[in-house]
């Protein structure tokens, strides 16, 4: 499949179904649900879409080819995090791509770190994370800052063959070194699965504690601290709009919504500087790029993407878990 056909065939569906097409006014001529920025919790900063694997269902479509977000230098993140301090916010959260590809990651770390956030990488833990040097400046990062630097590792399913299908062969293996390195370090980590395969929550966490007894884990696979499954994401796949009625009919409260509380800066190709967008899901829809600072994207988001109602809304998910 072309690196831009799911793109094409989810905006086509849209048309065709007159869904996502007016910023206010959904297909049924509703009035379109918004979310009021009301606080910032979590400033999420994407590293660079360039990745050392090409998943199968990758939402963001980063791959070793892709670098659509190009890296983010310590330089041009500090801003941010000095605004981010000043707006209250607690945690930083880095992810790609594969953040460990940009050569500025611990720089930046180092400064989240030291803006006292809690720092959260989200990596698939492979090859670019298990360099020596990163390795040891990781592990001086967390002798200084302890448990505010966590690392939640991607591991779609419990079972090598289906999670190499999504990554390719041997990523399972070389996910789980990483994984065993970052646990025998004493580094405070997580995981996170995917949901492709049709199984019961039930069944994947089950099959999740067998792998983490087999493999000497400290990690309770009931415990969505520890292990979180995330709605899977497909634009063209059919999901209802939400309108403002929505939130009394599903009990939901706005304020519970990821862009009510969270921001993400990139840097797209050829930019001269950074820019805020709404989320981390949606990276390539202008009408979710809010600004040049997070004072200017301190504004209410309207609900105009499959995303918002698949992920977030009905599917009640946040990156920060």
């Amino acid at each position: 499949m072309a690196d831009g056909e799911p793109a094409a065939r989810a905006q086509f569906n849209a048309a065709a179904s007159g869904k996502f097409q007016h910023p206010d006014i959904t297909a049924d001529g509703a009035p379109r649900a918004v979310v009021a920025f009301d606080r910032l919790e979590t400033l999420w900063v994407n590293t660079g879409t360039v990745c050392n694997v090409e998943c199968t269902h990758c939402y963001i479509k980063s791959s070793p080819a892709n670098d659509s977000l190009v890296y983010l230098t310590a330089d041009e993140l500090t801003p941010f995090l000095g605004e981010a301090q000043a707006m209250g916010a607690r945690a930083v959260g880095f992810t790609g791509g594969e953040p460990f590809m940009n050569p500025h990651m611990l720089a930046m770390t180092a400064a989240a770190l030291g803006h006292g956030f809690e720092v959260l990488i989200l990596t698939n833990a492979m090859r670019p994370m298990m360099r020596k040097q990163i390795k040891a400046d990781l592990i001086t990062l967390r002798e200084e800052y302890g448990g505010r630097l966590k690392l939640r590792v991607s591991l779609d399913h419990f079972l090598q063959a289906r999670h190499d299908q999504e990554r390719g062969a041997g990523s399972f293996d070389a996910s789980m070194e990483g994984l065993c390195w970052l646990a025998e370090n004493g580094f405070s980590i997580s995981l996170a699965g995917r949901t492709l395969w049709g199984e019961s929550e039930g069944e994947m966490r089950a099959g999740f504690a067998r792998l983490f007894q087999a493999r000497g884990l400290k990690l309770d696979a009931n415990n969505p601290a520890d292990l979180i499954f995330f709605p899977e994401m497909d634009e063209a796949a059919p999901v209802p709009e939400i309108t403002t009625e929505c939130w009394d009919i599903l009990g939901k409260d706005p304020g519970q919504i990821m862009c009510a509380s969270a921001r993400m800066v990139v840097k797209r190709k050829g930019a001269a500087l950074p820019a805020v967008l709404a989320c981390t899901l949606i990276a390539y829809d202008e009408a979710f790029e809010l600004g040049a600072s997070l004072d200017e994207a301190a504004k209410p988001v309207k609900l105009n993407h499959p995303h918002c109602a698949k992920f977030c809304v009905l599917g009640g998910a946040s990156c920060s878990g």
